[in-house]
């Protein structure tokens, strides 16, 4: 009984020694020219700063992260559908068809509403603060 587990062992033990192999001689090998960038920590993007107790992290990251979350986990229902497709036919194609096509609604809404945007843009004054600004402008110049 023991001998039928062998192979498993012996492969488990070849994949640990690789892993540890590899580590160490890449350790070894690499070129080791340390900066200050390069020292310096780096997070999603996000300055890493120490926040006074009570301010809070940006909404933003979360947003994006929570929309991407979203959209993975409805590609990972193809999955399944990819696997029945023949059994389900017709009917099983026009189901994902309208699937995908809420999933497309939805991530048009996402990317025109900018919830994908890192940085919000400026926003435009409208028209009408606009020409009071510009009529500002030209009073103070003429003046």
């Amino acid at each position: 009984m023991l001998s039928e587990y062998l192979p498993i062992a012996v492969l488990g033990a070849l994949a640990l020694l690789f892993a540890v192999a590899s580590l160490a001689l890449s350790a070894l090998l690499r070129p080791n020219r340390p900066t200050p960038t390069k020292l310096a920590p780096y997070e999603c993007g996000m300055e890493p700063v120490r926040l006074p107790k009570g301010e809070r992290f940006g909404v933003r990251f979360y947003v994006v992260a929570m929309i991407f979350i979203i959209f993975d986990i409805e590609t990972i229902f193809l999955f399944p559908w990819a696997i029945e497709f023949r059994r389900l036919g017709v009917f099983g194609l026009v189901e994902m068809a309208v699937f995908i096509g809420l999933v497309f609604v939805a991530y048009a809404y996402v990317w025109r509403q900018g919830g994908l945007d890192w940085v919000q843009p400026r926003r435009r004054p409208t028209p009408v603060a606009a020409r009071e600004a510009s009529e500002e402008r030209e009073a103070a110049s003429a003046g």
